[in-house]
């Protein structure tokens, strides 16, 4: 985590931290995931070691988490469609359900051969979104695996690609900005068709004779609090006990991890709501003229 700080752990206690991520992690396999729609166009391969969704003409495919969380770190590895995936959309969230529902956003927008998919970020509390970013990405994240993760605990969430940060959203409650802290959500997956809005506003269709289009996922890593019953399994903890100290729960960007913020921000954001004042206007959101950065 070399982005990553937090202020209070010593090398030790981080050390500590560490080895009991294991306690609340089922590192690598898919064996807490469900596949949950496609008529078998989502497959569990190698025991467990690698997921595929993919997409025709006729239906996508998508999975979930088995488990509800409240508050903690997901890690997946992706490899996205490759070639011309005009049109799809290939997705990785946190989600309660219901009209006031949280989320938490990546999508992976699809593109013609040879152009940069955009990945797209959103943040939903209580059922209001439109906090978008898009970003393009410095690789080609079709030809190897990536690692995309969503931190997220009561101070901020922080948007990870191959551990540099590439967002954050802090939690501004006390100027009126909602976030999501006590609903559970479910890790979700999909990959289906959006040639409508997906690729250059919808301009550009999906191209079904290079179909099926496949994603690949490996390495799910949950270190989170699972929520069940109404309790989550880290809210009885004491606070000085280790399992309560793991990094994440106070996680926030030490001096490296904010000039990798910078950098992504300066050489490949390609859209911040923050700054989108023909969408607002009569201002921007509250929270837009606070610092992004930790």
């Amino acid at each position: 985590m070399l982005c990553l700080s937090s202020s209070r752990a010593s090398k030790m206690l981080m050390l500590v931290m560490l080895m009991s991520c294991l306690v609340f992690s089922s590192y690598g396999s898919f064996e807490d995931v469900e596949i949950t729609w496609g008529n078998g166009r989502g497959k569990i391969l190698n025991g467990g070691q690698l997921l595929t969704l993919s997409l025709d003409n006729y239906s996508g495919s998508g999975f979930q988490s088995k488990n509800e969380y409240l508050f903690g770190r997901i890690d997946m590895q992706l490899k996205l469609v490759p070639g011309n995936s005009a049109g799809t959309v290939t997705t990785y969230y946190l989600s309660s359900q219901g009209a006031t529902h949280d989320e938490i956003d990546f999508e992976f927008l699809g593109n013609v051969s040879g152009q940069p998919y955009t990945v797209h970020t959103n943040v939903f509390a209580q059922g209001k979104g439109n906090r978008e970013q898009q970003f393009h990405l410095w690789f080609d994240p079709t030809t190897s695996f990536h690692t995309y993760s969503i931190l997220w605990n009561p101070q901020r969430i922080i948007f990870l690609v191959d551990n540099i940060p590439i967002r954050v959203f802090n939690n501004n409650e006390a100027i009126g900005v909602p976030f999501p802290t006590s609903q559970p959500m479910r890790v979700y997956s999909s990959l289906w068709n959006a040639d409508d809005w997906a690729t250059q506003g919808g301009r550009v269709k999906t191209d079904w004779t290079h179909a099926p289009f496949t994603a690949s996922y490996k390495n799910f890593n949950a270190n989170a609090c699972v929520h069940s019953s109404g309790s989550s399994s880290c809210g009885t903890q004491s606070t000085k006990s280790i399992s309560d100290d793991q990094a994440w729960k106070t996680q926030g960007l030490d001096a490296n991890g904010r000039k990798r913020l910078r950098w992504v921000q300066k050489k490949f954001m390609i859209y911040n709501y923050c700054t989108d004042t023909q969408r607002f206007p009569q201002g921007l959101p509250l929270e837009c003229k606070r610092s992004r950065f930790l």
